[in-house]
């Protein structure tokens, strides 16, 4: 089992920045890929960004490419995602997630946190 919880969520002015982090706990997170995703109320889950076990490879949506910038920290157990350039159309509640195997299909994921709300203010 692997607990995720998500922080760093809020409300931001267009433009601006924020740092979400996603801890984990219980099996070796170092052993799963991760994701971040958001949802926006009625529409469906999109899937963000990818980062393999060891931080070596990314990938990103065309929404966020350039914008935003996953990362993680095996020693630390934790999960980022840097973004900036805000804008409106970023607000939703983000989720992290991990996978024992990459994909980029959501269904195939193991574990999710909890989300946290990231609201853009024009």
């Amino acid at each position: 089992q692997v607990q995720l919880v998500e922080s760093g969520g809020g409300l931001v002015q267009a433009g601006g920045s924020l740092r979400l982090s996603c801890a984990a706990s219980g099996q070796t997170f170092s052993s799963y890929a991760m994701y971040w995703l958001r949802q926006v109320p009625g529409k469906v889950r999109e899937l963000l960004a990818t980062i393999n076990w060891s931080g070596t490879s990314t990938a990103y949506a065309g929404a966020v490419r350039g914008r935003f910038t996953i990362s993680r920290d095996n020693a630390k157990n934790t999960l980022y995602l840097q973004m900036n350039s805000l804008k409106p159309d970023d607000t939703a509640v983000y989720y992290c997630a991990a996978g024992s195997t990459y994909s980029t299909s959501s269904q195939n994921y193991d574990y999710w946190g909890q989300g946290t709300q990231v609201t853009v203010s024009s």
